[in-house]
């Protein structure tokens, strides 16, 4: 998939993103730690077998991921970029994901490899990209 190179910059560098999951009582948002592979079609995310992301994340395994580059300025209502990626994810424990991550994300080596760890992977099915407040554009993937 090309992305323009803003597009690109922003899910290769970005360290943060923001998780909607869903359950019977409607949806759930977190914060995580992320990585997207090279050809920007899998997102990664560590989390706990014990939190409730993962538990909506067994029962439904539909997912956003909404990627941003926001600074908290009022200038972000005209500069920032957003990217939302929707799709399906699963659990991933591949040593070598553990490996990919932990060069972005060093200092999570302990959770990383803890017991209770696990990597849910992304399978993205559509991007949507925001940028200057209303242009939007869509890429699917499928």
């Amino acid at each position: 998939m090309m992305f323009s190179e803003k597009i690109s910059n922003l899910l290769k560098n970005q360290r943060f993103a923001v998780i909607a999951t869903q359950d019977t009582n409607g949806p759930y948002t977190n914060l995580v730690s992320f990585l997207v592979d090279n050809n920007f079609k899998k997102i990664y995310f560590p989390t706990s077998r014990k939190t409730k992301k993962y538990q909506n994340l067994s029962k439904n395994s539909r997912i956003s991921v909404l990627i941003d580059n926001r600074v908290n300025k009022p200038l972000d209502i005209k500069d920032a970029i957003v990217i939302t990626a929707i799709g399906k994810s699963k659990g991933n424990n591949q040593k070598e994901i553990k490996n990919e991550f932990l060069k972005k994300h060093p200092y999570l080596k302990e959770f990383i490899f803890s017991n209770d760890c696990i990597i849910i992977e992304v399978s993205i099915e559509k991007f949507i990209f925001v940028d200057n407040f209303k242009n939007v554009t869509e890429y699917n993937l499928l």
